[in-house]
């Protein structure tokens, strides 16, 4: 299946590439999520007539992306307290959405999604730097501090 990308598609292409997908990954996500349209020749030549806004779109994302990765770059730490046993280890665990919670305390809107945890969920206190994926081309680094109650 041939599709046109309306954005950039994270390891797949920019906006505007012609690729060449698997018909399930076109047809289950990237066409119902506005991501690509079939690359028919009426399509190509809308897309052409659409190009410069679409690029607008895109590079206005991106400002806003480099915007917020700033304000969470300049915010030294988040700090979240939890109860914890006399080891460290908490009772329960520390997730996405409780550092997008604890963010948004502090002044700074992160959403659950953005919060990038490949270990899995926090369960011992002690600090740890988390990534924060806001755009395509644009991640932060976090450090996030969990104290015991």
């Amino acid at each position: 299946m041939d599709v046109i990308l309306l954005k950039k598609v994270e390891g797949l292409g920019n906006l505007g590439d012609r690729v060449k997908v698997r018909s399930g990954y076109g047809r289950n996500f990237l066409l119902p999520s506005g991501r690509a349209k079939l690359a028919t020749p009426e399509n190509i030549k809308l897309f052409e007539e659409r190009r410069a806004e679409l690029e607008r779109e895109a590079a206005e994302s991106l400002a806003a992306a480099e915007a917020r990765r700033a304000a969470i770059e300049a915010l030294e730490s988040i700090t979240i307290k939890a109860k914890a046993g006399d080891e460290g280890k908490l009772f329960g665990s520390i997730g996405p959405a409780d550092i997008a919670e604890a963010a948004a305390a502090a002044g700074v809107a992160i959403e659950r999604r953005e919060v990038r945890m490949p270990e899995g969920p926090i369960r011992a206190a002690g600090e740890y730097e988390l990534d924060v994926h806001l755009h395509t081309d644009v991640n932060a680094t976090v450090k996030v501090v969990i104290e015991a109650e």
